[in-house]
């Protein structure tokens, strides 16, 4: 049963969400048409650059992503720290960003004195906006409606681009975000549009790859990798480990390509309890084994009770994929 997306997006259980959205009948994102020849491969700059751009606008950091032939997936990390400590003006300019806002947030960034009555009405929207801009839905339909629009003007068609609504899953702990992360960003591996991470195209990897390689800063729509730092928020694993993990994994499932694979696990996983069975199919049936919910079994089950649910899905994988 097809849940209602309050229900699957609750960031008092985890601020941490995997999305991914598929285009509808045989509509190319990118990628060539085998049907016509057609290519549609410059689609995916676009959708590269519209992901980018958004996430330096709202509150949510992209921890992994990366666009397919016609779908595309996304890791993202809400952060309602940041839209916390943002100023009404800041709320305001980023809004503006995005679309034209109100006559008198208009008035407001021009400098123009307002009546009181005026700017209670603003002060309304403003609350209304900074939490839009920490709402996933938000998120993904601003890039959604982008790409639509600008794929169906050169198409010369009107309609659907993309499925109804784009799929959820809530990634409730450590291990299920990494296993995620790591699915998303081997995704052109497995599919064989790429040999290794380092030249997969259009991939988060891809991008903190160049940066390390080129000593650069990661900007700020990017989420940092912060380690076991308490104090600090970000992704809980070192930048150093992730790549080389994700490397490892790569070669494991290109073996044809890459020789034999040593049997020894990287640190991380062990640190995590994650055996290499379980990581090789978390990396590469991830969607498949899981729907809504991720993570280990007693945290899956609390999450569901905390929102009213009797059943827990997929707990047969959970308990197998994820061991308590």
């Amino acid at each position: 049963m097809t849940l209602p997306r309050k229900s699957l997006v609750s960031l008092s259980e985890t601020p941490y969400y995997h999305c991914a959205s598929r285009c509808v009948r045989r509509a190319f994102l990118c990628g060539v048409d085998h049907y016509t020849g057609q290519s549609f491969e410059h689609r995916r700059s676009w959708l590269e650059k519209k992901l980018l751009d958004t996430a330096s606008i709202f509150a949510i950091k992209l921890c992994s992503y990366a666009v397919m032939s016609n779908h595309y997936h996304v890791v993202l990390h809400v952060r309602q720290d940041l839209a916390s400590d943002w100023s009404n003006k800041e709320v305001v300019t980023r809004w503006h960003q995005l679309f034209n806002g109100t006559l008198f947030s208009q008035r407001y960034l021009a400098g123009e004195p307002l009546l009181d009555v005026e700017r209670e009405a603003l002060n309304k929207d403003i609350v209304v906006w900074r939490e839009r801009l920490t709402d996933i839905s938000w998120f993904m339909r601003i890039v959604n409606e982008f790409i639509a629009r600008k794929a169906n003007a050169e198409d010369k068609c009107t309609g659907s681009f993309w499925e109804s609504r784009f799929k959820s899953q809530a990634l409730l702990d450590e291990r299920a975000l990494l296993s995620c992360m790591a699915y998303v960003d081997l995704n052109p591996v497995r599919a064989k549009m790429a040999a290794t991470p380092e030249v997969s195209e259009h991939t988060a990897v891809r991008k903190r790859i160049h940066l390390l390689q080129t000593s650069q800063a990661e900007p700020r729509y990017l989420e940092s990798f912060v380690g076991t730092k308490q104090d600090s928020i970000g992704i809980p694993f070192k930048l150093k480990e992730y790549i080389e993990l994700v490397d490892w994994t790569g070669r494991v499932i290109r073996q044809d390509k890459r020789g034999a694979i040593s049997e020894e696990l990287p640190p991380i996983l062990g640190r995590l309890n994650l055996p290499i069975d379980s990581w090789q199919i978390l990396t590469t049936q991830f969607e498949r084994q899981f729907r809504n919910w991720v993570g280990s079994e007693h945290i899956v089950k609390q999450a569901c009770s905390n929102q009213g649910y009797k059943r827990v899905p997929s707990a047969r994988h959970q308990r197998h994929l994820l061991p308590t």
